[in-house]
């Protein structure tokens, strides 16, 4: 993976940054960007409160939990 010994790598501060920038390079590379979510709405309200999916929470979900939670 390193085209040259680490000791003539690490000589030089600058050969060292040069080698820094190549391994976030390659690892940018293959991570990437990550994917995007499936699903999202573009003309719902973005303030609109959403669960851990990222769906909207419809009223009848809140309804219900609210039912839950004073039942407790």
């Amino acid at each position: 993976m390193i085209p040259m010994r680490t000791s003539t790598i690490f000589k030089s501060r600058w050969w060292a940054l040069i080698w820094a920038a190549g391994i976030l390079w390659f690892a940018l590379d293959v991570a990437g960007d990550p994917a995007p979510v499936d699903g999202n709405n573009a003309s719902a309200d973005a303030n609109a409160p959403t669960d851990a999916t990222g769906a909207p929470i419809r009223k009848e979900d809140a309804d219900a939990l609210k039912n839950v939670i004073e039942g407790l």
